[in-house]
């Protein structure tokens, strides 16, 4: 073919797009409901539901009200639900050791989920923020005017809450703490003890974002965490070869899927990460994102289905395999809308 003929009007892009079937042909991407991951937020007692104010749509149920959440969710085909605990102040202490209760919330909340779907995958958050009085995902010293979180001793709390959870029938725990070392002490701990089937998704790429501020509305840390922040462990914004470094180690430590947090303001994180390292690769389309949607929707200048299903098929052309996102249940009724045509 001659320069020529490899130019308008020999070449027209736009003939593929002019009809319905074409397009679709042509189409590299696509968004099912097996891509998501449903995030809900568990309280204690029974016939609880309380809105979550700056996440309009999205609640804190208890368990008897997320029952029926689950069932909608495997109606859907929504493949798994990820858990985070609203735990009262009465349960919160320096040393996080509610987080670790086999009585606790959430052990109680899986093994009830995994008795009546078990075909629904229930996953874990890793972490100590819903327990720990200070707010923060690990343990402080008490002398220590700075407030550091201290890592090696961490570890042994995360460790004994994983394998809580493991117990309980977790199928997967994901560790979003970013405290270093912590996948290769929780699969060896698993695989000490004979689970050697729960998987481990890694929050191996969290950054410390602005964007979480409704979701520690919603577990209950933000007063806890004050005008405290978690620089000193969560990732930089600015830096992007810190986080393939991340992802190399947790493959190494035994990680079976990894997760770029946050989502929409990071898919260049997730495509390097999938294309550099070819595994599993998750984002989160965090609170913050979804509730500048919601914003912009309530105030009628997006429409909702429209963007919310473009936002969530850019995380699949940035190389997401799967995506939490607090739309989950919406999105996977639309898509189910438009396969029924």
């Amino acid at each position: 073919m001659t320069a020529a003929q490899s130019q308008f009007p020999n070449i027209r892009m736009r003939r593929m797009r002019r009809d319905d079937f074409s397009r679709r042909l042509m189409r590299e991407h696509r968004l099912s409901a097996d891509d998501l991951i449903y995030p809900v937020f568990v309280l204690e007692g029974s016939g609880a539901t309380e809105p979550v104010a700056s996440m309009p749509g999205v609640s804190r149920v208890s368990l008897d009200n997320l029952l029926r959440v689950a069932e909608e969710a495997v109606s859907l085909g929504v493949p798994a639900l990820a858990l985070f605990p609203v735990v009262g102040a009465d349960k919160k202490s320096a040393d996080a050791a509610e987080a670790w209760n086999p009585d606790g919330l959430v052990p109680r909340v899986v093994q009830a989920l995994k008795a009546r779907f078990p075909e629904l995958g229930v996953i874990t958050d890793v972490a100590l923020d819903p327990y720990t009085s200070h707010g923060q995902d690990g343990l402080i010293d008490a002398a220590d005017p700075r407030g550091y979180v201290m890592n090696d001793e961490t570890l042994a709390a995360l460790e004994k809450q994983a394998l809580c959870h493991a117990q309980a029938g977790a199928d997967v725990v994901a560790p979003s703490d970013m405290m270093d070392g912590r996948i290769g002490r929780i699969r060896a701990a698993l695989e000490a003890n004979g689970h050697i089937h729960t998987r481990i998704l890694a929050y191996s790429a969290k950054y410390a974002s602005s964007f979480y501020g409704p979701f520690r509305d919603a577990v209950g840390s933000a007063g806890n965490l004050g005008k405290g922040n978690k620089y000193t462990y969560q990732m930089d914004p600015a830096n992007t070869d810190e986080a393939i470094r991340e992802v190399a180690l947790d493959i190494a430590e035994g990680a079976d899927m990894f997760m770029v947090k946050p989502g929409m303001p990071y898919l260049d994180i997730v495509r390097r990460v999938k294309t550099e390292l070819q595994v599993p690769t998750y984002a989160y389309q965090v609170s913050g994102e979804y509730a500048m949607l919601k914003a912009a929707v309530q105030n009628g200048w997006l429409n909702e289905r429209a963007c919310v299903l473009e936002a969530l098929l850019a995380f699949k052309r940035a190389g997401a395999d799967g995506i939490l996102t607090y739309f989950a249940l919406d999105a996977a009724r639309w898509l189910k809308e438009d396969a029924a045509g």
